[in-house]
């Protein structure tokens, strides 16, 4: 996130108010990280509670700004930034308390170091947390935990049984996105996807 009151903050504004004309009325933003050079790099002092002070200010300005141009800001809960984990994406739509603040879900991006071996049990809390407040899923995957995701669908550990099948659970109506893949993987990670949900698909109708 840009800092409270910066250029980040007067360019989301010309896109939120810009969004109609665009034909969506959703942005997707990450919470940021205390690292000044690389947004995607964790910084050790992303836990400290200026970081947390100073990300809620400017989600609280930004959802303001969301609200005045009717416009949903999807935040990404990611390990290496401020809001690493579902239970801080809780903490910060509790505090904010807008309608307009709502969730990037991005299963490849939830597992802290040594949480591969959690798998299910971070999935499901993450939904019971955050399920009903998804308004954009994306779909890549990991080979290794303590980091974000950087693999397409289907290439690596995620389970994808039980993403799917919690998405369903939490009645989440909207795409599925791919992304983190190359051209030529396309088809193959389509093809992945398609045979997850005709399995869940098939298991929920007793086949």
């Amino acid at each position: 996130m840009p800092s409270t009151g910066g250029t980040g903050l007067r360019r989301l504004r010309v896109l939120a108010e810009t969004c109609s004309q665009l034909g969506t009325s959703k942005i997707h933003l990450c919470s940021g990280t205390r690292d000044r050079t690389n947004m995607w790099r964790r910084h050790p002092d992303n836990d400290s509670p200026e970081a947390w002070r100073d990300m809620t200010a400017c989600m609280r300005e930004a959802s303001d700004i969301a609200r005045q141009a009717r416009v949903v800001l999807a935040f990404e809960p990611e390990v290496n930034n401020v809001v690493d984990s579902a239970q801080k994406a809780r903490r910060l739509m509790d505090e904010i308390g807008s309608p307009f603040l709502k969730v990037t879900f991005d299963a490849a991006n939830l597992f802290p170091a040594g949480g591969l071996s959690r798998m299910k049990e971070i999935l499901d809390e993450a939904f019971a947390l955050i399920g009903k407040d998804v308004a954009l899923a994306h779909a890549k995957d990991l080979d290794h935990d303590g980091d974000a995701g950087h693999k397409a669908a289907g290439h690596g550990k995620l389970d994808y049984d039980r993403y799917v099948f919690l998405l369903h659970k939490y009645r989440f109506p909207g795409p599925l996105l791919l992304h983190g893949l190359s051209e030529a993987q396309v088809p193959g990670c389509v093809a992945f996807l398609r045979d997850k949900l005709a399995r869940l698909a098939s298991s929920l109708s007793g086949k």
